[in-house]
């Protein structure tokens, strides 16, 4: 081995999902740090230092530990890359392969996997890595449906399927799954459903609650409980959002309600959200106490349907509300300023917005080029009137017909 060699790192590579930790101490990561470094030391390879992902699948690549690993392969700090079978390494066939076949030799790295016999400087050993890499993505692809199939027949029991106590309540010791008040967590719920019933909307309402220094639930939940959530800040303890507002007054579950199956992912390799219109949901009443009674929730959601928000420039633009994201189903942005001609104005996916491209794409459209789209096809639509003045007559009974029996329903 070359001294520039002797100076490179042989990254140990450890992983360890929720689903391999089934498994008990074969893939622990104490069991795996233990036969990589005895490997590591029986062949003298230089320089050893761990990466470890604890927790994280490995149908994605997107791990934090790995990711450092690329980042120092990429600037020339590594030489060689082990770990314990190529299901530690990944997953995914696809990606896996790419990686080993194209990325480790494109930065001259060499890679093996103790377990299944890998060693890229041994053609003869990488044969059948092909057949092992599509066996582990199969493990994967049988175990999401597995657990599709657990978390339906939970959904379809009325059993909530979330793992976080909704704001306002807490987790029943008594009895699993189950939901009891949390009476200073809950006044502060029936306050926000009182103040918007009164015609307070859900900007107002989050300013008061700052003004007010009343805790945000991320924060309230940290403190109470000691459990952390990604948008815990404890630098702003009081920062309500309108978004968190408005996600609290549109929430069944204050009604004493469990709606199960609101949201799904596309497929075990695709994590982005997809959220299903009501009717689809499986809702079951009275599964906990409410906080609020039906004619408080009425009289909110008939207020939040009509009001109407100013924008800053103090006109409503006339594709509120009805642009949506073909991906993820938010409503799309509008982004217009006084300084920027007409023609600029512009719609971006309002989940891309917040959360960046690991959710979403902007999907980008001008708000002129939607215009000419609407009026294309209000020209088309007309036309076909003028032409067809009895069978545009009867298409829109029976459009509201439908319409009719769907609101019976």
């Amino acid at each position: 081995m070359s001294q520039s060699n002797q100076m490179k790192i042989t990254a140990l590579y450890c992983r360890l999902s929720q689903d391999d930790g089934l498994d008990g101490e074969s893939n622990s990561i104490q069991n795996q740090k233990r036969i990589l470094e005895q490997y590591a030391r029986d062949h003298r390879f230089p320089n050893i230092q761990f990466y470890v992902d604890d927790g994280y699948s490995g149908a994605s690549f997107n791990r934090p530990d790995f990711q450092r690993m690329m980042s120092d392969m990429e600037d020339g700090k590594i030489g060689i890359i082990i770990t314990k079978d190529l299901s530690r390494l990944g997953r995914n066939q696809l990606h896996t392969g790419l990686y080993i076949e194209e990325r480790f030799p494109q930065f001259g790295v060499r890679y093996i996997a103790i377990n299944d016999n890998v060693d890229t400087e041994n053609a003869e050993s990488n044969d059948l890595m092909p057949f092992k890499n599509l066996f582990n993505e199969w493990f994967v692809r049988d175990t999401s449906r597995k657990i599709r199939a657990v978390q339906r027949a939970k959904a379809q029991r009325g059993e909530r399927l979330g793992t976080r106590a909704p704001y306002g309540y807490k987790k029943d010791e008594n009895a699993k799954g189950k939901l009891v008040v949390d009476e200073e967590a809950a006044a502060v719920v029936r306050r926000i459903f009182a103040l918007c019933a009164a015609g307070r909307g859900p900007s107002q309402i989050a300013k008061q609650l700052r003004a007010e220094n009343v805790l945000c639930p991320a924060v309230y939940t940290y403190r109470k409980l000691g459990s952390g959530h990604t948008c815990l800040d404890l630098s702003q303890p009081y920062n309500w959002s309108d978004s968190t507002i408005a996600n609290i007054l549109e929430n069944e579950t204050y009604l004493g309600n469990t709606v199960n199956m609101k949201f799904t992912t596309k497929s075990y390799k695709d994590k982005r959200y997809v959220q299903h219109p009501r009717e689809e949901c499986l809702v079951f009443e009275g599964t906990h106490p409410a906080l609020i009674t039906r004619e408080v929730w009425d009289i909110v959601q008939r207020v939040r349907q009509n009001r109407k928000r100013p924008t800053k420039m103090e006109e409503l633009n006339k594709y509120s509300g009805l642009v949506i994201c073909a991906d993820c189903g938010s409503t799309m942005v509008l982004h217009r300023a006084r300084t920027m001609k007409p023609t600029q104005n512009n719609f971006t996916c309002r989940t891309y917005k917040k959360a960046g491209s690991e959710v979403c794409t902007a999907h980008y459209i001008r708000e002129c080029v939607l215009d000419e789209i609407v009026l294309e096809d209000i020209r088309r639509v007309t036309a076909m009137a003028r032409e067809h003045t009895q069978e545009f007559a009867a298409y829109i009974c029976d459009r509201q017909s439908a319409e009719l029996r769907r609101e019976i329903r």
